[in-house]
């Protein structure tokens, strides 16, 4: 799949994946006003890990407001419904994929892979040769997807309670 840019909009649009001109989803900055939809979509999404891990995932106790605000927000959307959220930082180490959640009935098709290369395009763009995340220890599909697709493990850390596993993406 590739993103290309909407010179009037400032959004990326994903190529449709049946080669049609329009496209499937909408990925686009979040706007204040996304918040809510936001929280109930990461909810949704991380909702399945409070039984495993025996305690909210961190995600599902971020101010989402406060994150459209002050970092790089952006969502995925089909037809005006709200599927997909990435939350990205610039921190000390580098650059952080802080959140990607997409809504469970929309996992699988594409649209985590989307969001996925999205993030490393605006880490490149933004001038770094590197991309991060943590992911929960017991998040083990997590885990092996992003070894998958090319993060290495670097650290461990236990921070706020969370047991969690960093990891890193050098980019192209």
């Amino acid at each position: 799949m590739r993103l290309e840019k909407d010179k009037h909009r400032k959004e990326f649009l994903p190529v449709s994946w049946n080669n049609k001109s329009t496209p499937k989803y909408l990925l686009r900055p979040a706007k204040i006003g996304d918040a809510d939809a936001v929280m109930e979509c990461v909810h949704e999404a991380f909702s399945c890990y409070v039984e495993r891990m025996g305690l909210k995932p961190g995600p599902m106790l971020m101010d989402y407001a406060h994150e459209i605000s002050e970092n790089q927000v952006s969502v995925v959307e089909i037809q005006c419904q709200l599927i997909g959220v990435l939350v990205m930082k610039i921190k000390e180490e580098g650059f952080l994929l802080d959140v990607i959640a997409v809504d469970p009935h929309f996992q699988g098709v594409g649209v985590g892979k989307l969001m996925l290369e999205f993030a490393e395009s605006e880490a490149q763009q933004q001038g770094y040769t590197s991309i991060y995340l943590y992911t929960h220890e017991k998040m083990t599909e997590n885990l092996a997807l992003y070894a998958k697709i090319g993060y290495v493990e670097y650290d461990r850390r236990l921070e706020m309670g969370l047991a969690r596993v960093y990891m890193r993406k050098i980019l192209p």
